[in-house]
């Protein structure tokens, strides 16, 4: 009975340090290749919370380690250009970028917290490589399959959350500018859907339309006049 114990507990060993070796020697592998970093690690940032037009969309990126992308930052305190140029190099020399949204009629129905969150979701799912960690700029974090973390002013922090806050807010604003041959009048071009008094005085003027968000407390009320 003794033995039959030992032997148990010997088998149990042997498979454990072999599971050991085999995950030494994947380490290893992975080391050999530059092109997989051995932590993935996705930032995640969305642009459009605030506006009372469009949809809000979110970002993920995953960069290459040891390998940053020049002159990142919080994309709100680049100008429209730099934000642009920033943009195609991201998408070039990231090892994986995604977009994600989510559009005004699920805004109005989930409000615009759980719509950023779940665009993000969206984001972080769509990325040809799966992360094994995420950070999200702001305190609210989405429900993913691993792990994640909150931070706040990350996209000035963290690299990988400024590429996202960049690829997010250039992805917005170019659809904002075509929505804007769609819907004239508005200003959307200028002031991507923000509240403006502007974009308030063609409301009032011109009327709501199906890209405005109705559970937003100005277009609210001027539906109600």
């Amino acid at each position: 009975m003794r033995d039959k114990h030992r032997n148990k507990h010997l088998a149990g060993s042997v498979r454990f340090y072999w599971n050991l070796l085999s995950y030494i020697l994947h380490l290893m592998s992975l080391q050999n290749n530059e092109d997989i970093p051995l932590a993935l690690v996705a930032g995640v940032d969305e642009v459009g919370r605030g506006p009372l037009a469009g949809p809000v969309v979110a970002a993920a990126v995953i960069l290459m380690p040891n390998h940053s992308v020049d002159g990142l930052a919080d994309s709100k305190k680049l100008s429209e250009k730099r934000r642009v140029v920033l943009s195609r190099a991201i998408k070039e020399q990231a090892l994986t970028w995604a977009l994600g949204r989510a559009e005004v009629e699920e805004i109005d129905r989930i409000n615009i917290l759980q719509a950023s969150l779940l665009a993000m979701q969206r984001a972080v799912t769509a990325l040809s490589h799966v992360p094994q960690h995420v950070q999200v700029d702001g305190n609210h974090c989405p429900v993913l399959q691993c792990s994640v973390e909150a931070i706040i002013r990350g996209d000035g922090k963290i690299a990988a959350i400024s590429a996202a806050s960049i690829l997010a807010k250039v992805a917005r604003d170019n659809e904002m500018i075509l929505l804007d041959a769609e819907y004239p009048g508005y200003g959307l071009a200028k002031h991507k859907g923000y509240p403006t008094r502007d974009h308030l005085q063609a409301l009032k003027r011109l009327g709501v339309t199906t890209i405005h968000r109705r559970s937003f407390k100005p277009v609210r009320e001027i539906m109600e006049q």
